[in-house]
């Protein structure tokens, strides 16, 4: 009988797992089940440490989007993870067909606004935990929402169990008789206590339920249903007018808890529904916009005066890009990947990653009439699956 293969070093083993590539998760998942130690290996918080430290960024495990179309999939995976999107709340309080609102540090905000009132939820993909949020209390009649980490200093890469903030925006018409106009207002949720809170530098129990300082807007406002990106402490939304379809951004700074309006690169009719807001890679604020089958993509510094402006960073010719077989086609951005000078661009023949330093592209899925692609970015580690009703609501 032949002596028993000898087992690797526990290091030359996690020497091999550090070369998994993350974008491709099926692998650890296969590793994991191969035996209790390596399972106690993959999952263990060495690991999960060095795995990210070499890889850097979070991969995209797959994407979620809002549509047009009825009975698509809200969650469309890119790799070989898989998720299921809760729609019928296994505890029995009823059913609900959510749309996706933001994803963020690991973490996906769904909402139903079919149902009154609004059903708000956030969503673990990675586990299946889900966390129940009430309607904010604000009077709205657009909003936008966001999702966040809620630890300072965090890096970003394992916080989806941790601590999280919701933040809602909501425009509607106020009750100052001297002003015409809508007013927009935020607050931001206190998940642990289940309730909103007025945003402030230090939370305070005797406020919550009350929303920031309004800020005046004209009547048509209304805030696009492209989630906003976090850029230096601050939510951007996309503001526009429906008398002319002038654009503006509307700010959420996280710090002061205020709002404020900023300026956009380009003025004029046809912008909203063309453009789109990133958060560049150098950590500035971006400006997206696709006339034709040609790209443009603006970015907001400071300069040494602590003045903000804009400045044009590249132009692409998506027409020698992209493989287009209808040069008539109306071109559409879709969405952007945070801290990743990465956008989504839809095309008659499909919907296409295109990172615009390097010009590098790739199709991502076929054809769809997606209004918003939101990228979920994740490392995936095997572990323990949980359902909706065996997650703290």
């Amino acid at each position: 009988m032949p002596p028993p293969v000898p087992s690797l070093p526990d290091e030359l083993l996690e020497e091999i797992f550090l070369r998994l590539p993350p974008g491709e998760p099926e692998h650890l998942a296969r590793a994991s089940l191969a035996s209790k130690l390596w399972l106690g290996r993959l999952t263990g918080p060495c690991f999960r440490g060095r795995y990210r430290e070499r890889h850097g960024p979070p991969p995209m495990l797959g994407f979620l989007h809002s549509t047009w179309l009825e009975g698509k999939d809200l969650f469309t995976p890119t790799t070989k993870f898989s998720a299921r999107v809760p729609d019928e709340d296994d505890c029995g309080s009823g059913y609900h067909k959510y749309d996706a609102w933001d994803c963020r540090h690991g973490r996906v905000l769904l909402g139903d606004e079919n149902m009154l009132p609004i059903a708000v939820v956030v969503w673990d993909p990675m586990t299946g935990r889900r966390k129940d949020l009430p309607e904010p209390d604000l009077v709205h009649d657009s909003y936008g929402a966001a999702v966040l980490c809620a630890v300072p200093g965090c890096d970003h890469r394992a916080c989806h169990a941790g601590p999280f903030q919701v933040v809602f925006v909501g425009l509607g018409m106020g009750a100052d008789f001297d002003w015409n106009g809508c007013v927009a207002q935020a607050c931001v949720s206190l998940p642990e206590a289940g309730d909103w809170s007025r945003p402030c530098p230090v939370f305070d129990n005797r406020h919550w339920g009350e929303p920031c300082s309004g800020l005046h807007l004209e009547d048509d406002a209304f805030i696009g249903r492209m989630p906003p990106v976090l850029v230096k402490e601050a939510l951007h939304f996309m503001l526009v007018y429906a008398r002319d379809g002038h654009v503006e951004i509307l700010k959420y700074d996280l710090r002061c808890s205020c709002l404020s309006l900023v300026d956009v690169p380009l003025v004029g009719r046809g912008i909203h529904g063309a453009a789109i807001l990133m958060a560049m890679e150098d950590g500035s604020l971006g400006f997206a916009h696709v006339d034709g089958l040609t790209l443009h993509i603006w970015s907001r510094e400071m300069d040494f005066n602590r003045v903000a402006s804009w400045s044009q960073r590249t132009i692409i010719d998506l027409r020698n890009l992209l493989p287009i077989q209808n040069t008539d086609e109306r071109l559409r951005l879709i969405g952007s990947v945070e801290g990743s000078d990465t956008v989504f661009v839809t095309t008659d023949l499909g919907i296409y990653e295109i990172n615009v330093k390097s010009q590098r592209w790739k199709e991502i899925w076929k054809s769809e009439k997606f209004r918003a692609l939101i990228p979920y970015m994740s490392f995936y580690n095997p572990q323990e699956r949980v359902m909706p009703c065996d997650a703290a609501h």
